[in-house]
């Protein structure tokens, strides 16, 4: 954590949310996220990659959709979306579908492949975790677990957060 002089509240020392706002901007940073997934996917063949991963893990979150509904899950337009799923589409890790719902329209679907592709990227994430808790003490790494997914769970980011914080 960065230190800086003076108690907390006073010019100059970064408070506890500061401190964890500054994080948050590294840990969402595109760049950041880019080279994880280029790691997660890393042999995982050509079609999965640090551009078509956040559509499949997406996908495999949402279960089947529209290209525009897992758009706005991933945050990317819904061409962008279908390009990338051609891709993945072109290796079998996804198949459209009729939507039951509108014949007209197509639905995305994670393929087995891919669910097993998703499954290995997910080990070698917590894997990576794993590694980088290493050196901390058992007890450090398991408050830092907890305090993480109450964050998670009740902070700005948690269903409704924003407007449960909202005045």
């Amino acid at each position: 954590m960065t230190k800086t002089p003076g108690p907390p509240g006073q010019p100059g020392q970064k408070t506890p949310g500061h401190e964890i706002a500054d994080a948050l901007g590294t840990l969402l940073r595109r760049t950041t996220r880019a080279r994880l997934y280029a790691h997660l996917t890393e042999g995982l063949g050509e079609a999965l990659d640090e551009l078509t991963y956040p559509i499949l893990s997406g996908l495999t979150r949402t279960g089947p959709c529209s290209a525009a509904d897992l758009g706005r899950a991933v945050e990317l337009d819904r061409t962008t979306v279908t390009r990338r799923a051609d891709r993945l589409e072109r290796a079998g890790l996804l198949r459209r579908e009729p939507d039951p719902a509108d014949g007209r329209a197509t639905l995305l679907a994670v393929t087995d492949e891919g669910r097993e592709l998703i499954q290995v990227t997910r080990q070698r994430l917590a894997a990576r975790v794993e590694q980088s808790l290493a050196s901390w003490p058992e007890a450090d790494a398991e408050v830092f677990a907890r305090c993480l997914r109450r964050f998670v769970d009740e902070g700005p980011f948690a269903e409704g957060g924003a407007e449960a914080g909202e005045g």
